[in-house]
């Protein structure tokens, strides 16, 4: 791209877009790394690298071993699971503090040389309470980690030690409910706190503090809360539970947690909590914000984009891929790509996604129009392609042998929405999400239209669904759509499955 084209071009924001929340970044020379919230999710907490701030790319899962993340069927409920990492760079290392709300685990802590790994078992905080813990060390040496509340404890991040019990911080912010999310920096001659509040939803913000010494007193910033879009009609949402980096030009920049909400009112987001990029300038000593927009304006330095995602796999690699998520854990004997080349097979051990220990393989929804394709060979089972929210809200298209059909779960009703026939032998199934036109209050964000390809390439819809019962405004949680293949029953094997984003 030339220099004139830069100067025209505007980028998407948000910069990782989908059910990717609770952005924390570092910078390391010239690399910028993210790390986000999994929740119920296995692999956990997805690694993303770029060069520019602009273009990323998910290099890894940070938590993707058995030992290192525990997600029970019994103690991990939907929106349960990994909550809120943050991530630094200090002598030499990379370190990963994050609260695991699954009964028995809490607050852990990894480590790594290589942020695409592999990352330490976990050293455990059993000291440490509350959730959304921050790392950071003073000039001699001294890790202090902050966490919801706003409480602070010394620690030992090597052995996960504690010296004392916590002291409170700070909370006045905004005066807003749930002060979360906490980051410490030294920053110039003072300590700043930045901390989220007002609840993650429409009333969500940031705001802001400074002291002398790590462990204060704070002065709260007498602009608060310095970011915030509540009360507004502007098209990104909830914004908050920010992190700041500094690129090498001096410049400032702050991540971000945002929603797209569409349709009527009160506003359906349907991808979950996604990760927003905007400016920071300094003013007599604090930050200034900019507006959380949906397109940025080109940069002044370089770009460097990253690899492109493959919208298509094809299941020949001896590994899945880093997107591919799971729901709670993903045993090799219930899923592999190395029982029929070229094929990812799954092996049942639920009857449905209603159950929490349900086979599922999924990738995130992360553009609001779109279409997801999947050729499944039922022969040996039942299974088929999944629109998951959570165990109660979810639609599929599941085929057995001979027979297709469209399934919904919206609470705590049930439904087969419709049947056919089909001839035995692998069939490719659908779903695409075609937005909606503002028609009145009661307009959804979208639809989702699910059916079958024809042996011509036509696609024949068997049912369209309302998508706002998939929304978090529905359902509740803080986790996005997710697509998926599963195995209801028996062995069904996947020869591909592929992923576009579609015009509106």
């Amino acid at each position: 791209m030339s220099d004139n084209q830069q100067a025209d071009a505007t980028f998407p924001n948000p910069v990782i877009p989908g059910f990717h929340p609770d952005p924390s970044i570092c910078r390391v020379g010239d690399d910028y790394y993210i790390v986000c919230s999994s929740f119920e999710y296995f692999p956990g907490i997805p690694v993303f690298h770029s060069r520019d701030l602009l273009h990323w790319t998910q290099i890894g899962n940070a938590l993707d071993r058995p030992t290192q993340l525990r997600l029970t069927t019994t103690g991990t409920r939907s929106s349960g699971g990994i909550y809120a990492p943050t991530l630094r760079h200090h002598d030499g290392r990379f370190w990963l503090i994050v609260t695991n709300v699954t009964e028995g685990v809490g607050n852990i802590l990894f480590t790594a040389t290589d942020p695409a790994g592999p990352w330490s078992d976990p050293i455990h905080l059993p000291e440490v309470p509350s959730i959304d813990p921050d790392l950071a060390w003073d000039e001699d040496g001294t890790c202090w980690c902050t966490v919801a509340g706003i409480s602070q404890v010394r620690i030992d991040p090597y052995t996960g030690e504690t010296f004392g019990p916590p002291h409170k911080l700070w909370s006045a912010g905004a005066d807003a409910k749930t002060p979360e999310a906490p980051h410490l920096y030294r920053i110039g001659d003072y300590w700043y706190l930045l901390i989220a509040e007002g609840g993650t939803e429409r009333c969500h913000g940031v705001s802001i503090a400074r002291g002398r010494t790590p462990t204060g007193p704070f002065e709260p910033c007498p602009d608060n809360p310095i970011l915030t879009h509540r009360g507004t009609d502007r098209p990104v949402q909830n914004t908050g539970h920010a992190d700041l980096v500094q690129r090498p030009d001096g410049s400032w920049w702050m991540v971000c947690l945002g929603v797209r909400p569409g349709g009527g009112s009160p506003g359906w987001h349907v991808l979950g909590r996604e990760t927003f990029l905007t400016p920071v300038e300094w003013v007599d000593g604090w930050p200034v914000v900019g507006e959380v927009t949906p397109e940025l304006p080109a940069p002044a330095w370089p770009l460097v984009p990253g690899p492109v995602e493959a919208v298509r796999d094809d299941f020949d690699l001896g590994e899945l891929r880093p997107q591919w998520i799971s729901v709670r854990d993903r045993p090799a004997e219930h899923c592999t790509t190395k029982e029929r080349s070229g094929w990812l097979t799954l092996r049942a051990r639920g009857g449905s996604l209603d159950e929490p220990d349900i086979v599922f393989v999924g990738r995130r929804q992360q553009h609001l129009t779109c279409e997801v394709r999947t050729r499944i060979d039922p022969a040996e089972g039942r299974g088929g392609l999944a629109v998951r929210l959570d165990e109660e809200h979810h639609y599929e298209i599941e085929a057995s042998e001979g027979e297709v059909r469209v399934l919904s779960r919206i609470g705590p009703l049930r439904s087969v929405v419709e049947s056919r026939s089909v001839p035995a032998g692998p069939v490719v199934l659908g779903v695409r999400v075609l937005g909606i036109p503002l028609r009145d209050a009661l307009t959804g964000p979208d639809v989702l239209a699910l059916g079958i390809e024809e042996p011509d390439g036509a696609f024949t819809e068997l049912a369209t669904l309302d998508g706002r019962y998939l929304s978090t405004e529905v359902a509740g949680g803080f986790t996005g759509r997710v697509f998926g293949m599963y195995a209801a029953s028996g062995t069904v094997h996947f020869d591909w499955f592929d992923y576009e984003q579609s015009a509106s």
